[in-house]
């Protein structure tokens, strides 16, 4: 088989992204419907960043497929330090099937991807978040029921999330609406092609300073922390250049009057946002479950069992 790897949302198309969210959708009704697709496969989850979500959706995900992952904390691998970066890849693929890996910078990724001998999967990097952007637009499609006409409010950083969620709402057709403080909008490069292929959809994208105008008429509010691991330093000067940028309740009321609240986690509540991700319209815990379903559906589809 072709070694197939998912570093950015581009490394999918469309239709992909579409089957996807039709198998995720599949296997949630039947977690278990799959459980001999990937028997005697192991994968190996290389991280350079702790986590909670991606470590556990991947590792209970294997198990409903039948296959076995095999976690390599940060302090075990010290990838880019204690071994090079081509170095674990060129070994790590001579004993797994596939790798997941979370890193600090997307380069280390693709040199991960460019040594390996088999499929990588981007488990978060500083420039993506593929698995939590089809994720995302799996959820909005589930409560939603349809993808068509549908506005996207994301309010706050640039950053990896928006970056990958920029790329999949383009390529299902969704509309965003984004509002950042200045200097910290997503590259222009993305936002640019993003816009152009939302356009072939029927979707449009637009950029705003005032959160309050992104909003409004949004059928969804999409939030991330102000703050990432790696940005401590920073933590003073963005918690000031990002203070109106919160999701409280009273930027949800200048939304649709039901619109949902979404958070990819961990959330700083008083910071990002308030308690309203304790509310009624909040579909942040429905959000975090998805990514197992997704990411099953992407292990299948990355093994060619979809």
């Amino acid at each position: 088989m072709k070694k197939r790897h998912l570093l950015t949302i581009k490394d999918l198309s469309s239709g992909e992204i579409v089957d996807i969210m039709k198998l995720a959708r599949k296997l949630k009704r039947a977690p278990l419907s799959r459980k001999r697709a990937l028997r005697g496969k192991t994968f190996s989850l290389l991280f350079q960043k702790p986590s909670n979500r991606t470590r556990i959706s991947f590792e209970v995900a294997m198990a409903h497929l039948g296959g076995y992952a095999l976690y390599l904390s940060p302090q075990e691998i010290k990838m880019g330090t204690r071994e090079p970066v081509r170095d674990v890849s060129r070994v790590i693929s001579r004993y797994v099937d596939g790798i997941v890996s979370r890193v600090f910078s997307h380069g280390d990724i693709e040199e991960l991807a460019r040594y390996s001998d088999v499929p990588v999967i981007n488990g978060l990097s500083d420039l993506e978040h593929p698995c939590q952007a089809v994720s995302d637009i799996f959820t909005i499609s589930e409560k939603m029921k349809t993808l068509k006409n549908v506005t996207l409010a994301y309010i706050g950083d640039g950053n990896n999330v928006l970056n990958s969620l920029l790329m999949a709402s383009a390529m299902t057709g969704v509309n965003m609406r984004v509002a950042t403080p200045e200097g910290y909008r997503p590259p222009a490069d993305i936002f640019d092609e993003a816009s152009k292929i939302a356009k072939t959809k029927g979707a449009v994208f637009e950029m705003f300073p005032d959160p309050y105008e992104a909003v409004r008429g949004s059928d969804v509010v999409y939030t991330d922390v102000w703050v990432s691991m790696g940005q401590e330093e920073e933590r003073e000067k963005r918690l000031k250049d990002f203070e109106k940028f919160q999701v409280n309740e009273r930027l949800m009321r200048a939304a649709k009057k039901d619109a949902l609240i979404m958070h990819c986690l961990p959330a700083h509540r008083g910071e990002e946002i308030t308690d309203v991700i304790d509310g009624k319209n909040s579909i942040v815990y429905d959000q975090a479950e998805n990514r197992m379903h997704v990411q099953k559906a992407i292990l299948l589809r990355i093994f060619g069992r979809g």
